[in-house]
């Protein structure tokens, strides 16, 4: 039986190069994309050596083109520092927008279901500061 494919964007950050490396040892095929504007290849490069692992250097707000199956996206790529916000607020946008529209175009093509991740910093100014999973902001 074939492998299962993952794609994980944002796969050299922080999220994603530990989803990177569960998925791996799960026994999937994991494919990485990762622009490195925040990202770090050191988080994936005892990767790089495993048949079973691909690294894609790209920016997901242009056209995304992965070939073969794919049977899973996980939409992780994003600055998520307000201090990245503030330096970089048109890609942070673009990838949350732009990225997310193309990808979902590459899961439709490919058939393949789709988890889009997001961070607390969508909710706003926080009153409870770091927010604990129940926290709901008002």
């Amino acid at each position: 039986m074939a492998r299962k494919r993952v794609l994980v964007t944002g796969g050299a950050g922080f999220l994603g190069s530990h989803l990177c490396d569960r998925f791996i040892a799960e026994g999937y095929h994991v494919i990485a994309m990762d622009n490195l504007i925040t990202g770090n290849l050191e988080n994936i490069e005892h990767l790089f050596k495993l048949e079973q692992f691909e690294f894609y250097h790209h920016d997901v707000s242009k056209f995304v083109h992965v070939p073969g199956k794919l049977d899973y996206i996980l939409h992780f790529a994003s600055p998520a520092s307000p201090i990245d916000y503030l330096k970089i607020p048109i890609q942070t946008l673009k990838v949350g927008s732009l990225g997310t529209h193309n990808l979902l175009g590459l899961a439709m093509a490919k058939k393949a279901r789709m988890l889009i991740a997001s961070t607390s910093e969508v909710y706003g100014d926080p009153l409870v500061h770091p927010q604990s999973e129940d926290y709901w902001a008002t």
